[in-house]
């Protein structure tokens, strides 16, 4: 039997994800400027939850584009 890991949430369980934090929202999207899913970035339900209706609070208030053009 093999054991793994367990990998830990990158984001503290209690800490509040903000809207207008762009350099921790910019790490869980893609170059393209899509939202990761949560078995990559590694986090909890709920704070993926919370973390999706950021970015998209932030991307309305122009904070993040929707689409990368660069990508």
């Amino acid at each position: 039997m093999s054991y793994y890991r367990r990998r830990l949430s990158p984001i503290k369980p209690g800490e509040p994800i903000d809207y207008k934090d762009v350099d921790l929202l910019r790490k869980f999207i893609t170059e393209r400027g899509k939202i990761l899913p949560r078995r990559i970035t590694g986090l909890t339900a709920k704070q993926q939850r919370d973390l999706t209706l950021a970015i998209k609070r932030a991307r309305i208030v122009a904070l993040l584009p929707f689409i990368n053009a660069e990508g």
